[in-house]
Parts: structure tokens; C-alpha cells; sequence
């Protein structure tokens, strides 16, 4: 059985490799840094970000993103510690994703991890800018993550439109026996991304706004300059398929966590 399931999951990262248009140069590529995590090189492209059945702030409308590396899994406990010297999360386990990190914990792990690798950090941690040129890891900006989540599909999840297989891809309130789960358990997306639906909600660089799909630019877009909460995006381990969904749109104050109530729903994954 496990054999079986193992060779499901390669097809469903191989068979959509071999419909992407271009040379094998355009192709994901895995790589292993040198703190050891898992990233995956995505090439830049065209997509449609939004879903015309989905919310009033899902509008759809094509966007250009160039290519970066993303973390193949969210960031666990064990790789968070490494860099931190500490381990927030509420549900402990070395693999499962880290939880019960603020925006400004995501912020500070990014700059931490790029000076452990000798490179340029991002952030500048008194105004909380991102330097999009330095050359360090950073949080995604949410056209990156629903490029990445997507991985070339037009589906409301990167498997198809039928919510009854989010099971195989993702954990969810039906299926999370209501905790996070160690990465990687799952089917991974066409290009190889694990956990994007669901486990734990990912912070991205932005500023929320409602209505900013309406006017974003066309390439590369950011966010909005101000405002008073960050997105979030893929769902968790406690929520509905619903926010699962590639375009699904959350968001939160990017100082708040919550000890008492537990909040072990926010996590991240890097890009660079």
C-alpha cells in the first residue's frame, strides 16, 4: 500500500511536468540549501490569480510573477529552532510546521536563515520594508504563493475542482483529527510543493486589501503600501475545503498571536 501510494504521488508531480511549455530549462528544480531545507526553483510566468466563483476580493485578473525559490514544505519546528535557538509552536514535533509565529517572527526567522547563509537579509526590522532586490529569503508575496500553490492548474485546487479529494492533498478540519500534522505527509502539488492546502495557514508579505485586485499591477504585484493586517493564505488543519482553495484569501493583524487561545493555525514558508 505504501509503495502504491508512493508511486501515485510521483505521478501526480511528473505527469504535469511533461505539459509545461518551454525547454527543460523552464522546468521546477529542487535544490537543498545550505541550512539544509528543500527549495524548489519556479519559473516565471503569466497565470489568472483570483477565482470568479470564490470571494468579492477574489477578482480575477491576469499577473505576471518572475521566478523564485520557495520552500518545498512550510517551515517546520526543528528547522525554526535551528536558526531561532527557540520553538514557539503549541503542538510540538520536530517536522510539523512551526505555529504561534507573528508576521514579525516570520520576518525575523527570513533575515536570520539569509545571514546563516551568507546572504543579503530582506527586511529591515524597524520599518518592516522589504528589500525585494536583496538576494536573502523573504515571506512570498500572494501572487508568488497562488503562482506556486496553482503550479500551473486553472482549478480551484492545484488537483482538480472536486473537494472530496482534498484528503489526499491536504489536512483539514474533516481529516486532522484537529492538530497539524508532520510536512510532507501528503500528495504534493504539480510542481512538487507539499502542504500548500491546508495544515497551516502561510503568511505573506502583504498588506490586505480588499479590493486591491483592482488595481494591482500587472507584473510582479506587491501589495498594497499600508495597511492594518497581512494575508494568509492555503487554510489549515482547522478549517474548511473551502479556504483550502488556491485563491482563498485570509488575513490577520501581523502582531497577533494568540497564547491563551492557542492560535497553532499560522505558519510560512520562505522564497528568495
Amino acid at each position: 500500500m505504501n509503495y502504491i501510494k508512493k508511486l501515485l504521488g510521483l505521478i501526480c508531480v511528473v505527469l504535469p511536468l511533461l505539459f509545461l511549455q518551454g525547454s527543460s530549462d523552464n522546468l521546477p528544480k529542487e535544490i537543498k540549501t545550505e541550512s539544509g531545507v528543500e527549495i524548489i526553483l519556479v519559473p516565471g510566468g503569466w497565470f489568472t490569480i483570483g477565482d470568479k466563483q470564490g470571494g468579492m476580493d477574489e477578482k480575477p485578473h491576469r499577473v505576471y510573477v518572475d521566478s523564485f525559490y520557495i520552500d518545498k514544505y512550510p517551515v517546520t519546528q526543528e528547522e525554526y529552532e535551528k536558526v531561532m535557538g527557540e520553538n514557539p509552536s503549541k503542538r510540538k514535533g520536530r517536522k510539523n510546521p512551526v505555529e504561534q509565529v507573528r508576521w514579525s517572527d516570520a520576518v525575523r526567522y527570513c533575515n536570520a536563515r539569509s545571514r546563516s547563509e551568507g546572504l543579503q537579509p530582506c527586511y529591515d526590522l524597524e520599518t518592516w520594508e522589504c528589500n525585494f532586490d536583496a538576494n536573502g529569503y523573504r515571506l512570498p508575496t500572494e501572487a508568488e504563493w497562488e503562482y506556486a500553490c496553482r503550479a500551473g492548474t486553472k482549478t480551484r485546487y492545484s488537483f482538480g475542482d472536486d473537494p472530496r479529494k482534498l484528503k489526499h492533498y491536504g489536512w483539514f478540519k474533516k481529516n486532522s483529527s484537529g492538530r497539524p500534522h508532520s510536512v510532507g505527509q501528503k500528495f504534493p502539488n504539480p510542481w512538487g510543493l507539499c502542504d500548500m492546502h491546508g495544515n497551516i495557514w502561510e503568511w505573506c508579505d502583504d498588506f490586505y486589501k480588499a479590493d486591491y485586485y483592482q488595481e494591482s499591477p500587472e507584473k510582479n504585484p506587491k501589495g498594497p503600501k499600508t495597511g492594518d493586517t497581512k494575508v494568509l493564505r492555503g487554510g489549515c488543519w482547522d478549517t474548511s475545503p473551502n479556504s483550502c482553495r488556491s485563491s482563498f484569501r485570509y488575513h490577520e493583524n501581523p502582531a497577533y498571536t494568540d497564547i491563551c487561545f492557542g492560535y497553532d493555525i499560522y505558519g510560512f514558508r520562505c522564497v528568495r
